[in-house]
């Protein structure tokens, strides 16, 4: 695996360089790695805190974490237990052997509430909704740390949406043409 460590507002140090490396090392037990795979990791300084952000795509979808501590070390030690756990749960996911009852959580109908109004859009984020099942999709979805998931449906070919339900199961919205 590369390593693409970049400091803003901070210049990164050796020691600072081999900590990093060597705690994002230890994806190699998890599953293999190939090695045209580049870790990104962006460190910040604020006045009152250090910031770690943590990108690394991997063939199971994108790893990725933001951790904030008045201490830079410790801000990469919470980033690596971050990105543990999330690969923990992908793997208990990949493991489920009963998908009927993954299918049952969805949704064939959505209830709108009223509609929320905004007044002004912050940010506008493009997206290519890739080909991929259900299964693949809320995967990716968890491993973005994310409430919504964006693809195509292998089946229907339509613009689909998975997102995280409040009572704990996932919901299913397709597009119509």
């Amino acid at each position: 695996m590369k390593f693409e460590i970049i400091g803003k507002n901070v210049t990164i140090t050796d020691g600072m360089r081999e900590k990093i490396e060597g705690k994002l090392s230890f994806l190699k037990k998890y599953f293999m790695i190939d090695e045209e795979t580049t870790a990104r990791v962006v460190a910040r300084v604020y006045p009152n805190a250090q910031k770690i952000e943590v990108t690394i795509p991997t063939k199971l979808g994108i790893l990725r974490t933001e951790v904030m501590h008045p201490d830079l070390y410790a801000a990469v030690d919470l980033a690596i237990d971050k990105l543990e756990d999330q690969i923990r749960r992908q793997k208990t996911r990949l493991s489920r052997r009963h998908k009927e009852k993954l299918a049952l959580s969805f949704v064939e109908e959505i209830e709108a509430d009223d509609p929320v109004e905004v007044d002004e859009v912050v940010r506008t984020k493009r997206v290519r909704a890739e080909a991929m099942d259900v299964d693949e999709a809320i995967m990716r979805m968890e491993m973005l740390g994310h409430s919504f998931f964006i693809y195509t449906d292998f089946d229907t070919d339509a613009i689909s949406v998975v997102y995280k339900r409040k009572d704990g199961g996932y919901g299913c919205i397709e597009t119509e043409e």
